[in-house]
């Protein structure tokens, strides 16, 4: 038993120093391909004014990072700010991917998108938007992948006005406090 033993600790031995090993298999190809389909769905959903469908891509823990407002974390809170957005009159949204790269490792991916939308805005007149998206995707345990975080702003210029200027506001003044060091406001 013993020499039976020592020949399989020997084959064993020689196996993994010739490289006998099994070389983790490159699935991005495949992972690409599925995170493409995915995204359609999204856009599909989204186009179609589902709210589940297009956050059904979404981790649960995901992050949705939508400009000029707060972060929102975890899939209901998503959810709620896509019934928000898809429900605004005049709604209409498209998207491509322009880059989509998975990782070595094959766990993660993101995706770079340039998008265009439109809605009324609070005054009812129409908004033609366009910009750019950026998705990080994470592989599951069951093999789908899920956006963990997501974020786009608009190509579009600032429409908010500029602060009004004072003498008091461009030149800032100097404010003294009791046992601190002078510091200069604006």
């Amino acid at each position: 038993m013993s020499r039976l033993r020592s020949a399989l600790i020997l084959a064993l031995s020689v196996c993994f120093s010739c490289g006998c090993q099994r070389e983790a298999v490159d699935t991005r190809a495949q992972d690409e391909r599925a995170i493409r389909e995915a995204d359609a769905a999204t856009l599909k959903a989204a186009q179609a004014k589902d709210a589940d469908g297009a956050v059904a891509n979404y981790a649960e823990d995901g992050s949705w990072l939508p400009p000029n407002a707060p972060m929102v974390n975890g899939k209901a809170a998503i959810r709620a700010g896509w019934l928000k957005l898809i429900g605004s009159p005049g709604f209409n949204i498209d998207w491509q991917i322009d880059k989509l790269e998975v990782g070595r490792a094959g766990d993660l991916a993101y995706t770079i998108y340039t998008y265009q939308l439109a809605l009324e805005g609070p005054n009812g007149k129409p908004i033609a938007d366009h910009g750019k998206d950026m998705a990080i995707w994470k592989k599951q345990a069951d093999g789908s992948w899920k956006m963990i975080a997501d974020t786009f702003n608009s190509d579009l210029p600032s429409v908010a006005p500029a602060p009004a200027t004072t003498h008091e506001t461009r030149h800032g003044t100097t404010k003294h406090r009791q046992g601190k060091k002078h510091r200069k406001t604006r």
